[in-house]
Formats: C-alpha cells, sequence, structure tokens
C-alpha cells in the first residue's frame, strides 16, 4: 500500500489561506536548504526537496490550488472530474514556472543569474588603493603630498578600442554582441537557464582580431605620474583620502575609477591622540609643586607657559582648551590637550642641597626621623636576644677552671 501523501500546506509550512508571496518564500527556503546539490548523497533531503516541489507546483498555480483545495491530492492522480493536469502516479513539473526562484538559487549557488551577469555598457573603473606616511603634526594641520603612480590611459592609436588604426572590433560571435551567453541545464524541476558573462569577449561583445601594435590590444597604454594629494586637517591614522576619477580607466566610455590614499601617521614621542584630543606627560619639580610656579608644556602650536598652583600634587591633569586636533568637518573646531603632571624626584644632590633638604625636613614635619623611637627599641629588643644561654656560661665556667 501507498503512503499517503502530506498535505502540500503542511510541506510548506504554510496556512491555507496563505498568498502568493508566502508560499514563494516559504518553498524558496525549503528549496535552497534540501536541494540536492547541497546535500550530495543525502536521499532524504532529495525526497523531502521534490515533495517541496510538487507542493510548490500545485499551489502556485491559481488553478490547481483550487483543484487541489475542492479534491485534495485526488484531483491530480484522476480520481476526481478526470484529473487536473494529467500528473497521474508520475508528478512532473512541466506546467509550473520555477524560473524566478531558482534562477535565484542557482545564481547563489553557481555564481550565476538568471536575470544577467555583466553588461556590456559604460562602466566606472576599478578604484586604485596607494598608502602615505605622514607625520604626527601633518595630520593635525593638513598637508599636500605627492604621489608617484603608473597610471593607465586610454591608448592614443586606437583610441581604447585596442583594434589595429584602420580596423574595427568586431561582433563577438559567441554571444552576438551581448557580452553574455545563456547555458540551459535540466533539473527535477524542468529546464533551468544560467546566464553568464561571455568567456570569449569578456562582456564586451566585441573581440578584436588585429590587434593595436602601440597598446598589444588593451586599449590602454601606461606611463608614471605624479599625483598631488590634499591631506586634510584633523585625518586619523587608518583614514583615506579620495581623488575623483585618478583610478583606472572606464569600460566601454564609463568615468574612470578613485584614487584611495590610506593616510599612516607616525607615532610621536610626546604626544598621544584619542579622537580630537592629545595627551602629553610633563615633569615639574619639587619645588615648582610645592611653592608653585610656572612651566613650559610642550604643544602642537608650541610651547606654552603655564602657571602651577602651590601644593600641586604629581597626576594632576591640565586642560588646555583648543590646543587639540581640528574637526574634519569644521577646522574651526578643535579638541583639547590634557597634561598630566607629574613631580620629578632628583637622582643626584649636592652636599649642601642635601643638608638643605633635610633643614626643609626639620621646619616641615621632620619626616626623616619620625620612626627614630621605633628603631630603637627595634635595636635593643635585637639585644636582649643576644643574652647569654645556660650552655654558654657552663662553657665560660669551664674554660676559667682550665
Amino acid at each position: 500500500m501507498a503512503e499517503a501523501k502530506r498535505d502540500y500546506y503542511e510541506v510548506l509550512g504554510v496556512s491555507k489561506d496563505a498568498d502568493d508571496a508566502t508560499i514563494k518564500k516559504a518553498y524558496r527556503q525549503l528549496a535552497k536548504k534540501y536541494h540536492p546539490d547541497m546535500n550530495p548523497g543525502d536521499k532524504e533531503a532529495e525526497i523531502k526537496f521534490k515533495e517541496a516541489s510538487e507542493a510548490y507546483a500545485v499551489l502556485s498555480d491559481a488553478d490547481k490550488r483550487r483543484q487541489y483545495d475542492q479534491f485534495g491530492h485526488a484531483a491530480f492522480d484522476g480520481g476526481a472530474g478526470g484529473g487536473a493536469g494529467g500528473f497521474g502516479g508520475g508528478f512532473n513539473f512541466n506546467g509550473a514556472d520555477f524560473s524566478d526562484i531558482f534562477g535565484d538559487i542557482f545564481g547563489d549557488m553557481f555564481g550565476g543569474s538568471r536575470r544577467g551577469g555583466a553588461s556590456n555598457g559604460p562602466m566606472k573603473g576599478a578604484n586604485i588603493r596607494k598608502s602615505i606616511r605622514i607625520t604626527f603634526e601633518e595630520a593635525v594641520f593638513g598637508c599636500e603630498k605627492e604621489l608617484d603612480l603608473v597610471l593607465k590611459d586610454p591608448c592614443e592609436d586606437c583610441h581604447g578600442t585596442g583594434a589595429k588604426p584602420g580596423t574595427s572590433p568586431e561582433t563577438c560571435p559567441k554571444c552576438g554582441g551581448k557580452g553574455q551567453v545563456v547555458y540551459t541545464s535540466q533539473s527535477f524541476f524542468g529546464t533551468v537557464q544560467n546566464v553568464q558573462t561571455c568567456p570569449n569577449c569578456g562582456g564586451s561583445g566585441k573581440i578584436v582580431k588585429e590587434k593595436c601594435p602601440k597598446c598589444a590590444g588593451t586599449g590602454y597604454t601606461s606611463s608614471r605620474k605624479k599625483i598631488k594629494v590634499t591631506i586634510p586637517a584633523g585625518i586619523d591614522n587608518g583614514q583615506s583620502v579620495r581623488i575623483r576619477e585618478k583610478g583606472e580607466p572606464g569600460v566601454n566610455g564609463g568615468p574612470r575609477g578613485d584614487l584611495l590614499v590610506e593616510v599612516n601617521v607616525s607615532r610621536h614621542p610626546i604626544f598621544q591622540r584619542q579622537d580630537m584630543h592629545i595627551f602629553s606627560t610633563v615633569a615639574i619639580s619639587f619645588a615648582v609643586a610645592t611653592l608653585g610656579g610656572d612651566v613650559k608644556i610642550p604643544t602642537v602650536d608650541g610651547d606654552v607657559l603655564y602657571t602651577v598652583k602651590p601644593g600641586t600634587k604629581t597626576d594632576t591633569k591640565v586642560r588646555l582648551k583648543g590646543k587639540g586636533v581640528p574637526s574634519l568637518r569644521n577646522t574651526q573646531v578643535r579638541g583639547d590637550h590634557y597634561v598630566t603632571l607629574v613631580i620629578q624626584t632628583p637622582e643626584r644632590l649636592s652636599a649642601e642641597a642635601k643638608e638643605a633638604l633635610r633643614k626643609f625636613d626639620e621646619l616641615s614635619g621632620n619626616t626623616l626621623h619620625q620612626h627614630d623611637d621605633l628603631a630603637t627599641k627595634s635595636e635593643k629588643s635585637e639585644k636582649k636576644g643576644k643574652k647569654k644561654g645556660f650552655m654558654d656560661k657552663m662553657k665560660e665556667a669551664f674554660e676559667d677552671k682550665e
């Protein structure tokens, strides 16, 4: 006894009142999931794919769907009204339109497209990518650099056609000048057409029989050129500058591509950058930190004289407003420069300086001797711990008798 077929709506996972778009979407997902080419050797996936295709062939056709809703599977096995569609026991898909779905599926799996791939119309040329190194200050204030590039230009002899002067490119016989070829294949659901770029002409629709001797049939000649690059103020490491139409030449009269210049900013020995702000560290003496005074702070605009307040502690943060990096959108707007003040301890002092520092310490808390009493107690404890034991006394008494 043959196994009963599942309900077509159940197979696709849709309700009986689902519209055409819902049915198509559900089938597309199942077809991609269970297609035999995506599941080689998987018999279960092949069965599910056929089952889903059969359900879609019926439910995507308004007339077949109406008959299926009225008679069920019997509508196609000759048991109701003479059978609609003449499917019989061996279901076929010749009456179903799968082109809208399987063109997409085959395009995903095999790189083709049912709507056509390359075009022989005007196309923009490819972009060229280069990199350039600048200093920290050049990134802040902007600069001009010069790049030495090898660029292609349309051949002056053949005017970009690639054909020998006096001749012209001919229509490609393989694609008929369309730039595309159509490959037909048979599958479970019938005939499928897959459109790809013509391998003979590369999508141009033209072939050159007699090549231009100057450009060897390429249509282009190369030459070394110097390109000026304007680096805007405020650019950051890794960002790029786009120079319009300085890339590869276009195809079939299309515009040139662009030149994309990536900026690499060298590290600065003092400054660090975060967005529009600059950070640095400045050392100050103990005297300046204690008594206050002026300190010179380097910035990208030059040295700035800053007055340190008396009693400043180490790691104090100072903000120099408007001394940071300009905004790329508005150079009149700049970030800030944040400076960390660090008290510097002198490593070498003269005898006079040491004596003066001791005197200062005596007058400001005597910190050099504030733990002297603890040191004295420690020394006394050590002396007590060194008292003679019983064996030491016996040894000394024995030595005296001798």
